[in-house]
């Protein structure tokens, strides 16, 4: 595990510290669902903010949405509360008015983020993340950092080399799998230390976006963006001339290659933790897991062009994606994660 390599990354180390909090967290307090909620004067407007929080997942999220249903119901509310907070937080720097933010625009979000957190949620949508941190043991600095990605969206556009790029991933992704874990729950079973499944739930968090930004390499250069690490570029022979060129060579899948397997480092990582959680929380888990997986498999089947062709996962593989995600949730033979010493 990371905290064990002599070899780790600044980064990695950093990002390593807020798991080990988190999970120091979670020891502190016990388990879940037993925190005293904020007092709610109008208990109705709360549960019309978690049922439109459920809305915004479905619309935007249909396949992480089913798998959410097969969660308890307080457990389900909770994760659309997140998932919504985190969608509003990436619009901010990817949305229709992504033009008009400023610094001081995600300074008052994070202001926003901090009253909720205490209880004075600014509206009906903060309400329901504000009632759901008051329940679960939810450490605010991941939101936190995920806020501090989208302050290098407005900065940054390029990675030095992968060390910087792990950060930015934790910031936008991997933040997501710390904020989650708490309310999903680990499995009363599970001989797994507490921070070998937050480590878990980071590396999917890595592995989605790594994966994002493979995808959509075609669409970042249209914009001056290059999300993948200058030293590996220039270690196969290629620059940000050869990206923005759009050209399909031998050097470039060479490069690709090397990449996808980076990236299905870590979604390896994270199966291994998948099966510690709570059972009723490991479908959406285990289908976002899958479905991620098979866009590297597009890639590769569309000759790893991800400047012209966008890799997807077509309906049916998704449909059939959902009964080999049940089956691996329920499944008792998957390997177990060893406890970290």
């Amino acid at each position: 595990m990371i905290a064990d390599s002599p070899a780790a990354l600044p980064s990695q180390q950093k990002v390593y510290d807020v798991v080990l909090k988190q999970a120091a967290l979670v020891e502190k307090l016990g388990k879940l669902e037993k925190f005293p909620a904020i007092p709610v004067t109008n208990r109705d407007l709360l549960e019309e903010a978690y049922t439109r929080c459920g809305e915004i997942c479905a619309e935007y999220a249909k396949t992480f949405y089913l798998g959410t249903l097969l969660m308890t119901p307080e457990r389900r509310k909770a994760i659309w509360a997140i998932y919504v907070w985190c969608r509003r937080t990436d619009e901010l720097v990817d949305g229709p008015n992504a033009a008009h933010i400023t610094p001081t625009a995600l300074d008052r979000w994070e202001q926003r983020l901090e009253d909720l957190f205490v209880g004075r949620p600014f509206d009906m949508l903060d309400g329901a993340l504000a009632d759901t941190v008051s329940k679960y043991p939810v450490d605010i600095q991941p939101f936190r950092d995920m806020i501090e990605g989208m302050r290098l969206d407005l900065v940054k556009s390029r990675y030095k080399n992968f060390d910087e790029l792990y950060l930015y991933c934790y910031y936008v992704a991997g933040t997501v799998g710390l904020m989650s874990v708490p309310v999903m729950g680990i499995a009363p079973e599970s001989n797994a230390s507490v921070e070998s499944v937050y480590n878990a739930g980071l590396a999917l968090g890595i592995a989605n976006q790594l994966t994002n930004i493979l995808r959509d390499v075609g669409e970042d250069a249209g914009r001056g963006r290059v999300y993948l690490p200058q030293d590996e570029l220039a270690k196969f022979g290629l620059s940000d001339e050869d990206i923005f060129a759009g050209k399909v060579t031998n050097k470039w899948r060479a490069f690709m290659k090397d990449q996808i397997t980076r990236a299905r480092m870590f979604f390896k990582e994270a199966e291994l933790g998948v099966m510690e959680l709570d059972k009723d929380s490991r479908w959406p888990v285990w289908a976002s897991l899958l479905l991620y997986q098979q866009i590297l498999d597009s890639i590769e089947a569309n000759d790893y062009d991800n400047f012209k062709r966008r890799a997807y996962v077509g309906k049916w593989k998704k449909l059939v994606s959902l009964p080999s995600a049940y089956v691996r949730a329920i499944s008792p033979d998957v390997s177990r994660l060893v406890p970290m010493s």
